[in-house]
């Protein structure tokens, strides 16, 4: 890598500055609910960051399980991100037209695979546009490169058998309150209400400033741990309705200095789904 590695967490001056650097490359993760009636590859088409390529959550996933957009194995991983031109070689940002949520969870699957040099867009493509940097429409011209996968590190990933032995980790839910005490219908049809037990609640957009919609500082994440008595120093796994904004909890998680976290990837989508687990109201 020729360029300075980027820090987790990018500021847009920072992106702004580095943008044409030859072995960066950033990465629209832009990604809706159905219910949302929003088309994420269009909008991507219709205007992105100059030289994005547009990473889509639901097709560079595991095709063969019915739930959504689950990890892929890493041969397939491989294969998806190097047609979209990211190498092992290159240095990443990526951004979205969400919370940073979605972004996040493409930057926790990128560390699940090995690629260390993977950063967010602090405040996404709202504060990009915000600020009138550059952008372009049309679709990325990508050359193939050859990315690399480790075999998945299993620290940052937790399947249904590991829910059910764990013993060890913390869990946090990053759904709103209604949803984890059961009184707020789920969006996806046919899953039960409630929580994991055992789980604190650490509803996603409390670790983002309300105004910029940017992370919080790092001092004020840990003081937002610190009152979920949610503890840096003990394992720590996250889920949410579908493995998506837990992944920004994680990254909030590992920005405050936590020691070892994970996301429980099927998540609700999975646990809500089934009548032979636990669930507390």
């Amino acid at each position: 890598m020729s360029g300075t590695p980027p820090p987790s967490l990018v500021s847009t001056a920072w992106l702004a500055q580095h943008l044409t650097e030859p072995d960066l490359r950033v990465v629209d993760a832009t990604w809706f609910l159905p219910h949302e009636q929003r088309n994420a590859t269009a909008e991507f088409a219709a205007l992105h960051i100059p030289g994005a390529v547009h990473f889509d959550l639901d097709a560079i996933a595991d095709r063969v399980t019915p739930l959504p957009h689950m990890l892929p194995d890493a041969a397939s991983f491989a294969r998806a991100v190097g047609a979209l031109g990211i190498g092992s070689g290159h240095r990443i940002v990526v951004y979205d037209r969400n919370a940073m949520y979605a972004a996040a969870r493409v930057w926790w699957t990128f560390r699940v695979f090995g690629h260390a040099q993977v950063a967010v867009l602090d405040g996404g493509f709202a504060k990009w546009q915000s600020e009138s940097l550059p952008v372009e429409l049309g679709a990325p011209r990508s050359t193939r490169a050859t990315f690399t996968a480790a075999d998945p590190n299993l620290q940052r990933v937790y399947d249904l058998a590991r829910m059910l032995t764990n013993s060890t980790a913390q869990v946090v839910d990053a759904r709103s309150a209604g949803r984890f005490k059961g009184i707020d219908p789920e969006p996806r049809p046919g899953l039960r209400a409630g929580h994991i037990p055992r789980s604190s609640n650490l509803p996603y957009p409390t670790l983002l400033d309300p105004t910029t919609r940017t992370l919080l500082p790092d001092s004020e994440l840990r003081q937002r741990f610190a009152a979920a008595r949610i503890d840096l120093q003990r394992p720590i796994v996250c889920y949410c309705g579908s493995g998506v904004t837990a992944a920004l909890v994680a990254f909030a998680l590992e920005r405050a200095g936590a020691a070892q976290v994970a996301v429980y990837d099927g998540s609700w989508a999975e646990w809500g789904a089934r009548d032979d687990v636990p669930i507390e109201r």
